[in-house]
C-alpha cells in the first residue's frame, strides 16, 4: 500500500504528527512518502491513502501561502481517495479542521477517519494516538 503524507508546518508540531503518522504507516506495512507541502509535485495523489496536515491559521482556516493554494490545486482530483486531515492548533476550538474536512467531504473524499487535531505541541500521548490514526484507520494490508 502507498502512503503520502503531505503537510505544511510553521512550529514542528504539525511535522512532529506527520512524522508520527508515518511511522504508524510504516509499521502497518505501507511504503510511504513523507513530504513538505513546496516539495509535493505532480505525483502528489499517487497514492492508496492520502493524509494532509496544516495547523489553524488566523481565524482558524489553513495556512494561506502554500498549503491552501496546492490544496485547492488537488480538490477537485479528491473523489474517491482514501483521506485523512491532521494538524494542530494553538487557539479556537478545532473550527478549521471541521471547515476543511467538509470541503473534503464535498469533493467526494472518502475519509478514513474525523481529522485529527492536537492543541499545541504533540507530547507522548498524542504521538501515539497519531501512529494510532495511521495504523487503525485506513490501511489494511491485504
Amino acid at each position: 500500500m502507498k502512503v503520502n503524507i503531505i503537510y505544511w508546518s510553521g512550529t514542528g508540531n504539525t511535522e512532529m504528527m506527520a512524522n508520527a503518522i508515518a511511522e504508524g504507516a510504516k509499521s502497518s506495512g505501507a511504503e510511504v512518502k513523507l513530504m513538505r507541502v513546496s516539495e509535493a509535485g505532480a505525483d502528489a495523489l499517487d497514492c492508496d491513502v492520502l493524509y494532509l496536515g496544516c495547523p489553524a491559521m488566523g481565524a482558524e482556516e489553513l495556512e494561506d501561502s502554500e498549503f491552501e493554494p496546492f490544496f485547492s490545486s488537488i480538490e477537485n482530483e479528491l473523489k474517491g481517495k482514501k483521506l485523512g486531515l491532521f494538524g494542530s492548533y494553538e487557539w479556537g476550538v478545532g473550527d478549521w479542521m471541521a471547515t476543511w474536512q467538509g470541503r473534503c467531504e464535498a469533493d467526494g473524499a472518502d475519509m478514513i477517519a474525523d481529522g485529527l487535531i492536537v492543541n499545541g505541541t504533540p507530547d507522548a500521548d498524542a504521538l501515539e494516538e497519531c501512529r494510532r490514526f495511521a495504523v487503525l484507520r485506513g490501511h489494511p494490508t491485504t
